[in-house]
């Protein structure tokens, strides 16, 4: 048996409408609940055994969203800025009613893979330095990356302010070795850019392909959203391990 709720705010929580137009939905016997009639808002069900029509279309009950967003170029990881768009106003319409925020943050330039959903228990769970969430990137870079680099970011980069970063792992393109592939499993701070600063070289281009198991969707063009599957919410949670 799952949670019981007033019936408004089960239809509310799913976008049905404001609780204003959600009355004159009720007067207008819009509602059915079991197969019935209902105009009183206040009626408690259970979403996951009550079988609920709004205007004659069942009602599927699911309280939280999980979206994948390829971040483009120019955007904030944030549900609201003074001088900048953010991210969640890229949300379809049909989402908006979830009032999602993104899982961690993307730098403004930073192209990409970034979640948004509006469920703070996974968050916490993708987030927490206690889970070592791996992140892949692929970098352009100013100047070419060496096996000395490799070394380095498997020890540990230490950054300008004296953190030493957790030990990453680094891939060189052979034919153009300015462009990497870097794994991360944590997430400080503008923290790959910095990583490749201490080296004495700059990131030109960045993008994130991969979080936990999951990675970004090849046909999911800049600044379009998918729908999250179960099976894509469990190959993200394939690899964190509490430490």
């Amino acid at each position: 048996m799952g949670q019981t709720m007033r019936l408004d705010k089960c239809l509310g929580n799913m976008g049905k409408g404001s609780r204003r137009a959600l009355k004159e939905a009720f007067k207008k016997g819009a509602v059915m609940v079991n197969g019935k009639f209902v105009k009183d808002g206040s009626l408690k069900v259970d979403p996951d055994i009550d079988d609920i029509l709004f205007e004659g279309e069942k009602v599927i009950y699911e309280p939280f969203v999980y979206l994948m967003l390829n971040k483009p170029d120019g955007y904030i990881s944030a549900t609201e800025d003074k001088h900048f768009p953010v991210v969640v106003d890229l949300v379809p319409e049909a989402y908006r009613h979830y009032d999602v925020f993104p899982v961690g943050r993307l730098d403004r330039d930073t192209e990409g893979l970034l979640l948004l959903t509006n469920d703070g228990a996974l968050t916490h769970r993708l987030l927490s330095p206690k889970y070592h969430v791996p992140k892949v990137y692929f970098a352009k870079l100013e100047k070419d990356a060496s096996q000395a680099y490799i070394e380095a970011f498997k020890k540990g980069i230490t950054l300008e302010d004296g953190y030493v970063c957790e030990s990453a792992e680094l891939v060189i393109d052979k034919e153009t070795p300015d462009e990497v592939l870097l794994t991360i499993y944590e997430g400080k701070f503008h923290q790959v850019k910095r990583m490749f600063e201490a080296m004495d070289n700059k990131v030109t281009y960045l993008k994130r392909l991969k979080m936990g198991g999951l990675a970004l969707e090849p046909a999911l063009a800049l600044g379009e959203i998918k729908k999250l599957t179960q099976e894509d919410l469990e190959k993200l949670e394939q690899t964190p391990v509490e430490s």
